[in-house]
């Protein structure tokens, strides 16, 4: 007999995990839930007939055309926060739940910000340059003691990096849509501020998502209002920034340098500008990853199992309301 808003006793859903690490989120579910068929993907070309049978989906993204053939497909938990790669699907069904794993991310981002603004202060890039060639070049580097950053979407990442911005003597100016008490945010502004704080910041970190309204949101009287000597970090979204005018503001020196983790194509076409540019850092967007992940993804993940497993449904962990 079928369970109420469950499944039918005997019957098993087919999970697919879509990801560089499938197999380690196999190895790890199928031993725990026997009544799962679950299918490890890499890539897209490795899915094959599953996506046809597919019930559940655990992913960074899909593509429309395997969405189409998802005829089945009955939830999807992103591996991130982020769930615009989803939501910007023709083919996503209405019905089609989706739930995030929003809040595991914390550690590793706030140290991606960390790591970006220490590397861009003391120009790793031309170290790593000159070690290649083996050239000895020295110079006064800059630091972090005493400056001031400005953290764009004050989230739970958002307070880590404040936090961490703190240990290193720094002033911290926080922008968020909701204005809070945060210990380690020493002037808390809302988006109506944001020129005045890209004016005032050595560091101008992004952690919003991609929604409407910050698709652009750093445009070009943002980056116009940096100081020159000033660095733009982008850990959110790669669409948040106006990336014609970020390349123009590099190229002329109106700002310092950048680092990227995101961008508006993914991956970065070869023949991209930023490629090119040595006041750039980037990486093929690994903030959120770690050597933890899966065990972090997994905290949720599970126990949303467990629910939608019983038939349970909207109160699945990080459910997305659409």
């Amino acid at each position: 007999m079928p369970v109420k808003g469950g499944i039918e006793k005997g019957l098993k859903m087919n999970l697919l995990v879509l990801n560089l690490l499938a197999e380690n989120y196999k190895k790890a579910l199928e031993q725990k839930y026997p009544e799962l068929v679950v299918h490890a993907a890499k890539n897209e070309d490795e899915i094959g007939g599953f996506i046809e049978r597919m019930d559940i989906l655990l992913t960074v993204r899909i593509s429309d055309d395997l969405l189409k053939k998802a005829s089945k497909l009955q939830w999807i938990h992103t591996i991130t926060t982020g769930v615009d790669y989803l939501m910007n699907q023709p083919s996503l069904r209405k019905e089609v739940l989706i739930s995030c794993s929003r809040g595991i991310h914390v550690p590793q981002m706030s140290e991606m910000a960390l790591l970006f603004m220490l590397a861009l202060n003391r120009n790793l890039a031309q170290f790593v340059r000159n070690q290649q060639k083996r050239v000895w070049e020295r110079w006064p580097t800059k630091l972090l003691h005493q400056k001031k950053v400005g953290i764009l979407g004050v989230g739970a990442i958002g307070e880590e990096i404040a936090r961490k911005c703190k240990a290193f003597g720094m002033t911290v100016l926080g922008i968020d849509l909701v204005k809070r008490k945060v210990d380690a945010v020493d002037y808390f502004y809302g988006p109506e501020d944001l020129l005045k704080v890209a004016g005032e910041v050595d560091y101008f970190i992004i952690v919003v998502p991609n929604i409407p309204q910050t698709r652009k949101m750093v445009g070009p009287e943002v980056l116009s209002s940096m100081k020159p000597s000033a660095f733009l970090i982008n850990i959110g979204r790669g669409e948040v920034v106006d990336e014609e005018t970020l390349i123009s503001h590099l190229k002329s020196g109106r700002i310092a340098g950048a680092a990227l983790d995101t961008f508006w194509q993914e991956p970065l076409p070869e023949d991209h500008p930023f490629w090119e540019m040595k006041n750039v850092i980037l990486t093929p967007h690994v903030g959120g990853m770690s050597e933890f992940c899966v065990d972090q993804v997994l905290s949720i993940f599970e126990e949303n199992l467990r629910r939608f497993l019983k038939g349970e449904r909207r109160s699945l962990i990080n459910f997305v309301e659409r």
